[in-house]
């Protein structure tokens, strides 16, 4: 990392520090319970997620196209740090419909017997679908997180179930409503602000200064999956705008096995050939 980059960082923190420290003294016992909320959340969640966003400079989360054991071990064996699937949601980049978590428990315990990373799911693609019953089943399955847009979240969502939270927005959100996230405990932020009709097209100076505002405004790591058509040439440029992780996708995975052997491995090389492979 270079000084300028260190430079600056330090300057975020310490201004989030500061707005933090704010906040509390304005209100004591509020500060106390929110300790108390986060502690206790502390205890019952794995934490991997949040782990591997303050450990590594740059992580690579693979979004895989399809609930299948097949393309898990693949994205694993490619060098995924984390994995990511979806139930009772249409997925617009890979145009496939994923049915209720009930179809997909077997190959979801099996992924999770294989992969010790952090493994997350998209528990719907509504707020009309979005069931208790279904998220409260999601830490006994092995999930260590949830990813899901703010608009499709219910507030039942805001409680302890056990597993990290993230949230997602489109490109008609509000970029100053993200710094409220850290309140309610959020432990990242996606950025899904590509429009869909522009779905796979080339990465853009334009893309990275959004990117690079929602870094500086979230107060949350800020994860960006491959809506554009993401090639391993923009691992430096993502990481210098301060992202977190990069999430590939279909847009960029493909649906079969051997295109996405291909994807994650080209961007795993591209992530070590930046950081190192141990991340440092």
């Amino acid at each position: 990392m270079k000084k300028g980059q260190r430079t600056e960082q330090t300057k975020e923190s310490q201004q989030m520090q500061h707005s933090q420290s704010w906040q509390n003294s304005q209100n004591p016992q509020h500060s106390h319970q929110v300790d108390q909320l986060r502690a206790k959340q502390h205890v019952q969640k794995t934490g991997q997620l949040q782990a591997m966003l303050e450990q590594k400079p740059l992580s690579l989360i693979v979004s895989l196209p399809g609930n299948d054991l097949a393309l898990a071990r693949a994205a694993r064996e490619e060098g995924a740090d984390a994995l990511k699937v979806h139930f009772n949601v249409g997925h617009r980049a890979s145009g496939n419909h994923f049915g209720s978590l009930d179809e997909y428990t077997e190959v979801f315990r099996a992924i999770r017997s294989e992969f010790a990373g952090p493994f997350g799911v998209v528990p719907s693609g509504s707020i009309e679908g979005t069931r208790r019953e279904d998220v409260e089943r999601l830490a006994d399955l092995g999930f260590d997180f949830y990813s899901i847009y703010a608009h499709h979240l219910p507030s039942f969502m805001l409680q302890d179930f056990g597993v990290e939270s993230t949230f997602a927005i489109n490109n008609e959100y509000d970029v100053s409503l993200v710094a409220s996230a850290v309140h309610f405990g959020f432990t990242a932020l996606e950025a899904s602000i590509v429009p869909g009709k522009e779905y796979g097209t080339p990465l853009s100076f334009a893309d990275v200064l959004r990117y690079r505002q929602l870094v500086l405004q979230a107060g949350v790591p800020v994860l960006v999956p491959s809506q554009r058509k993401l090639v391993p040439e923009d691992v430096p440029v993502l990481h210098h705008s301060g992202i977190k992780a990069i999430m590939l996708g279909a847009m960029v995975t493909g649906k079969t096995e051997d295109e996405l052997r291909r994807a994650v491995s080209s961007f795993r090389n591209a992530i070590d050939r930046l950081t190192g492979r141990d991340g440092s």
